[in-house]
């Protein structure tokens, strides 16, 4: 009986929702105990069931809320209301005392910190009269000045004046409001950056929203805005997008978009840099499915702290689109939704648009919790609240008529960081795209995931296809076409390299600090995953020269039929994009929603990897989502050791 392909049940589409949820948060929690250049790369984490080593504690982020609810037993602890009110002749030094508290909160805030002015940690009123907000805010802004800090009302409850809420809180009988203070950069390399990686569906309005965004100015309706972000010739006459575009949006230090003062002169990427506090990096990328390996590229090399999903009101949520939303649930990116064209959109279908993309974002596999932002309030307070993945925010804008286009750019602006970077960490830097610069020569792009460099420093870059580095030196650093002296974990950057030609360097190499001995690269590795109906999360395992068996499986999200050893597909880890052939499976087969071992071979040449690297890998539609365990594998011993007894059973068994 031949196996052809069959579409999914009802039954087998739920269970592969719910893995991928599951399989997720699993590998979100694996990823966070990746082990670093220089220390050993082969074992696996403690609790895979493959290593000896001493149990990592949990973190439990939810819990976090217990340390801000002054439960503690100290005594003499000063109470914030204090701070902000006190007038006597020690004045100057509770000031200093309330700007080491905002030094503090900007510190978390990697720059940046939103302050709830009439409430306590513990979120009780202070119950401020309008005499007592104007003492407390001038005090704020005393203490921000300190720190060379400017502020920004966002949003005032009891207190009057443009940033009043509209609806009116009867509970809330105190003046209260939400502050954005933000720090005024030192030096460029200081400036807060946030990555969004732009996806949907072909002619859902990607690349002109980003137009109308950074550019200034409204579309006319046929593709004028987006024409300033197209790479090639033919992106301009098909008018869609076949590469990864980059762009980017600055913000001052009181929260206003860094534009030019001439009417019609856009800035450049220096000028942006230069002149803002924040930059928000747009990754552009392609919709049409034949550019989807670019597309996912481009998600997985970026390493995006958000993902914006647009969505064409007349269109709905079709085609590529629920493919990239579920790329980026794999990735456990938190998702914004932004729905585009609705002046060209009979309410009737807007309508039916909201109600599927509702369905979908609240199914077992998304767990999300659409919020549609309509006002200033609600922008203000869904942004703030955004540290929480399962809020999926969505707007409804006009590129044509502009509107809910300064709800969205208000929403840019006080973004929460997101992400997790070790700057004490051994320095790694994944490349993501290469160059060739007159007079400075071979330059290499991407984002440093651990540690810090300085122009100068001696690195390997590696691996070749004999799975060789190279010693070379960084020539000089850039980040966003600036010229800068260091560069720290979590910003993206540019490196000139001395002595190497650009033919001898690609996309998915890595850079490493100058070691006693050669990184180890592998071309064999054993991965943990499942198989969902959206894009499937599959962690993998790499097992070492000391191989140890790993008890944990691989998740596939989506497949018509099977998967067996000899299978192929291609597979993503960060900027890495190579064929991989499956070698050994822990059991016969596995299919949709299915947990399994598996080992995994790459078909051209080994890579640079490390347990806790979050990998997916897919064959047109099919996905899995995974994490690296350990590195290596030893075909004595099996991760079936069945099979052959399976496969006689397999063959004897009647069609």
């Amino acid at each position: 009986m031949t196996a052809g392909v069959q579409k999914q049940t009802p039954q087998e589409r739920r269970k592969g929702e719910s893995a991928l949820s599951a399989f997720a948060d699993y590998v979100e929690k694996q990823q966070s105990k990746r082990p670093h250049p220089g220390r050993d790369a082969s074992v696996a984490p403690s609790d895979s069931g493959y290593s000896t080593q001493s149990t990592v504690t949990e973190d439990h982020a939810e819990l976090d809320i217990i340390d801000s609810l002054c439960l503690s037993d100290t005594p003499d602890q000063i109470r914030l209301k204090y701070l902000l009110l006190d007038t006597s002749e020690d004045a100057g030094v509770t000031i200093q005392q309330l700007s080491n508290l905002l030094q503090s909160r900007i510190v978390e805030g990697h720059g940046e910190a939103l302050f709830d002015l009439g409430q306590e940690d513990n979120g009780e009123s202070m119950a401020f009269s309008k005499e007592q907000w104007d003492i407390a805010l001038d005090r704020i802004r005393q203490a921000a000045s300190v720190l060379n800090a400017d502020c920004r009302i966002l949003l005032t409850h009891n207190v009057g004046g443009p940033e009043e809420a509209v609806f009116k809180n009867e509970k809330e009988k105190g003046a209260c409001g939400k502050i954005m203070i933000r720090q005024r950069p030192a030096t460029v390399e200081d400036v807060i950056e946030t990555r969004i990686a732009v996806v949907g569906n072909v002619d859902a309005g990607k690349s002109t929203m980003l137009g109308v965004l950074v550019k200034g100015g409204l579309d006319d309706g046929r593709g004028k805005a987006r024409i300033n972000l197209f790479r090639h010739k033919h992106e301009v006459e098909s008018g869609r997008t076949s590469s990864v575009g980059m762009e980017i949006m600055g913000f001052d230090t009181h929260g206003d978009i860094v534009a030019s003062n001439v009417p019609g002169r856009k800035l450049s990427w220096e000028e942006i840099g230069n002149r803002s506090a924040k930059v928000i990096s747009f990754t552009d990328l392609a919709g049409h499915e034949r550019y989807l390996r670019t597309t996912v590229f481009g998600l997985l090399s970026s390493s995006p702290n958000y993902c914006l999903l647009m969505v064409a009101a007349n269109n709905g949520l079709i085609g590529m689109s629920k493919e990239h939303l579920g790329i980026a649930l794999a990735l456990n990116v938190p998702v914004m939704v932004v729905i585009t064209k609705i002046d060209i959109c009979p309410p009737q279908i807007l309508q039916q648009t909201i109600i599927q993309l509702t369905r979908i974002l609240k199914s077992p596999g998304a767990r999300k919790i659409p919020i549609f932002i309509k006002n200033h309030e609600e922008t203000i307070n869904t942004a703030t609240q955004f540290v929480s993945q399962r809020i999926c925010p969505i707007f409804q804008v006009s590129n044509v008529t502009g509107e809910s286009l300064d709800l969205v750019r208000t929403f840019l602006n006080i973004l929460p960081h997101h992400g997790h970077y070790d700057a004490e960490a051994p320095f790694e830097f994944h490349v993501n795209d290469t160059f060739s610069v007159p007079f400075v020569g071979t330059v290499v792009s991407g984002i440093v995931k651990s540690g810090l460099i300085h122009s100068g420093d001696p690195v390997l870059i590696g691996p070749d296809s004999l799975g060789q580095f190279t010693t070379t030196t960084i020539r000089s650093i850039e980040r966003k076409r600036i010229p800068v002296p260091v560069c720290s974990a979590g910003q993206s950057a540019s490196f000139a390299l001395k002595r190497v030609r650009r033919k001898e360097v690609r996309k998915g190499m890595v850079v490493l600090p100058k070691l006693d001995h050669p990184p180890k690269v592998y071309r064999e590795f054993i991965a943990e995953g499942t198989s969902p109906t959206l894009p499937f999360q599959l962690p993998l395992t790499l097992p070492s020269s000391s191989y140890l068996l790993m008890g944990k499986p691989v998740l596939i999200l989506s497949h018509a039929t099977t998967i067996k050893t000899k299978y192929q597909a291609m597979l993503h880890v960060g900027p890495i994009s190579q064929t991989c052939a499956i070698i050994d499976i822990d059991r016969a087969y596995i299919r949709t929603g299915d947990r399994a071992v598996v080992a995994f071979r790459f078909v051209q040449r080994p890579e640079y990897l490390a347990p806790g690297d979050r990998i997916l890998f897919r064959e047109g539609r099919t996905k899995g989502l995974g994490i690296v365990k350990a590195v290596g594998y030893d075909a004595n011993k099996p991760l079936n050791p069945n099979a052959g007894k399976e496969m006689g059973e397999e063959d004897g068994a009647p069609d």
